[in-house]
């Protein structure tokens, strides 16, 4: 019986009344609508004819952003918004997931291998994510992972290991898939992390509920040499609020899109800034890459955009900022272990049944010691990333963390891509078999920025 079967109320594993009062508690509990949903049955994988591909070049589609609905506001008032604890210490250092952090991999997990990886290849093709693909991430409860229960969401404590596991889990069914899947609860969690009464009140009602929209964060931009910490798009000081202009690139989902979060330098300092889509000036055009394509990159160009005096995310000297960026470079790490993962999990059978010269290639030294330092690396890079979001979770330093766990990522996980293409020989190369897009997908780790956050 499969895990998310042994997960409905009342069933083998239901929760008990003190499981389910413990923060990942309740991320199993929202976890397990799954099984009361019949989407793992029902998912039909779109034909790629069926679907509208609206994006194929550079320069293939242009558009004014998606309509977008009619956020309630509550007012100006800029009172402190209700911010997820940090985590008690254990004692012991150990990385190990507990048992209700194991068992939220699992259902996760799962859901990856079922839905996100049978579709990935055809969203790889058409740059979108299928519906029944968003559709299922909604019902396990992705977008409201890093919310506090207080305002609707599932966490007591701050999440950065969970939302670490799951955006492991997410990455062996796909990258792309888990990108897009991820972004609109990428940006619940910064207005949990940073968000005022007000905007909290106004913005998150609509993550926490039946119709959660789709929401990006933009913190990249097409410059040479870009340093995230220096974004070159601009925020001017107006009477009645802020104008915004400038580019940002690798926006997910940017089309349908109907909230950012905007990185712009306000004041000598690089600022938050809540921007919804209807705000004139705003327009999105085609941004496909080389790998991550079925997030839906786009670029999302701002002409004079005017926002008023209350859409400042958090603090306007950078700290906010900064912890965003670290926390973005956290979950990339996080997308890449997973990735990087199902390379070994695809290689290691691969090359026990490939013959060459009449017994398996796996007795050639050069490819078992492949295979090994596959793993070696792969451990370090997962054991690094834990450690980050342990010490993010527990509200401690993690700078030095995220940084070593970044540099490894991201030149050890293109690394592991190159070796799983070569491990194939030629089939390495073909589209019959996926290492060729995980490779693409691994190289994006050391340039993206932003997109999504734990």
């Amino acid at each position: 019986m499969s895990l998310i079967h042994t997960l409905r109320p009342g069933g083998k594993h239901g929760l008990s009344s003190k499981e389910s009062r413990d923060p990942i508690g309740y991320a199993v509990a929202a976890l397990s609508r799954l099984a009361q949903s019949d989407v793992l049955d029902r998912v039909g994988l779109r034909k790629q004819a069926e679907r509208t591909v609206f994006t194929v070049t550079r320069t293939g589609f242009r558009t004014a952003t998606a309509a977008s609905r009619q956020f309630a506001r509550v007012g100006h008032h800029r009172k402190p918004g209700t911010r997820p604890a940090s985590t008690d210490a254990r004692g012991v250092f150990d990385l190990t997931p507990t048992e209700d952090e194991q068992m939220l991999v699992d259902v996760v997990t799962e859901l990856a291998d079922e839905v996100l990886r049978p579709a990935a290849g055809e969203a790889d093709e058409a740059c979108a994510a299928p519906d029944t693909v968003l559709k299922a991430g909604l019902e396990v409860g992705l977008p409201i992972l890093g919310v506090p229960e207080a305002l609707g969401g599932i966490s007591e404590e701050r999440s950065a290991v969970a939302g670490a596991l799951v955006a492991e889990a997410l990455a062996r069914g796909d990258m792309g898939l888990a990108v897009a899947s991820l972004a609109p609860g990428s940006v619940a969690t910064a207005l949990g992390l940073w968000g005022t009464e007000a905007q909290q009140q106004t913005y998150l009602p609509a993550f926490t509920g039946g119709e959660v929209p789709a929401a990006s964060l933009a913190l990249g931009e097409p410059t040479v040499l870009f340093d995230p910490l220096s974004p070159t798009t601009t925020a001017r000081r107006t009477d009645d609020g802020f104008v915004l202009s400038g580019v940002k690139s690798a926006v997910p989902r940017g089309a349908e899109a109907e909230l950012f979060v905007v990185g712009a330098q306000l004041d000598g300092a690089p600022v938050l800034f809540l921007v919804e889509s209807s705000t004139p000036g705003l327009e999105v055009v085609a941004d496909p890459g080389m790998g991550v394509r079925a997030a839906g990159l786009t670029r999302l160009v701002l002409t004079d955009v005017t926002v008023p005096a209350d859409a400042v995310l958090g603090a306007t000297d950078g700290t906010t900022y900064t912890e965003c960026v670290r926390l973005s470079r956290l979950a990339w790490c996080a997308l890449a272990v997973g990735t990087a993962q199902a390379v070994l999990d695809y290689v290691t059978p691969y090359v026990k049944e490939r013959e060459a010269f009449g017994e398996p290639i796996a007795h050639r030294q050069s490819v078992a010691f492949m295979v090994a330092n596959i793993a070696i690396e792969l451990q370090s890079m997962r054991l690094l990333t834990w450690k980050a979001a342990s010490r993010a979770a527990a509200g401690k330093d993690y700078a030095r963390e995220v940084a070593l766990a970044r540099r490894l990522c991201a030149e050890k996980g293109m690394q592991i891509g190159l070796d799983g293409v070569q491990l194939l020989g030629g089939h390495g190369y073909v589209k019959e078999h996926p290492v060729e897009r995980w490779y693409r997908d691994l190289r994006a780790v050391g340039v993206m920025e932003g997109a999504v956050l734990i």
